[in-house]
């Protein structure tokens, strides 16, 4: 997993939850047994499961760049 695909997670964990949510409300209307109040905490599972999986990969690693020399005929 690189950077590109941890902040790939980090852009659709927003959505994923959202869908989540709206897939545990629409079972709850839709009266299959599952009420709202039962299967909320999947949302902290889905959310954990997400954070697992972006720390899973590579933590960018920052190089700092030597400042420039300075310009020729230019004092210290």
């Amino acid at each position: 997993m690189n950077e590109i695909s941890g902040s790939l997670i980090q852009a659709v964990r927003g959505p994923i939850m959202l869908i989540t949510f709206g897939v545990l409300v629409a079972m709850d209307h839709a009266g299959y047994g599952l009420s709202f109040w039962r299967t909320w905490p999947l949302l902290f599972i889905v959310y954990g499961v997400l954070k697992l999986v972006e720390r899973l990969g590579p933590r960018p690693v920052y190089n700092p760049q030597a400042p420039p020399p300075p310009a020729k005929g230019t004092a210290l």
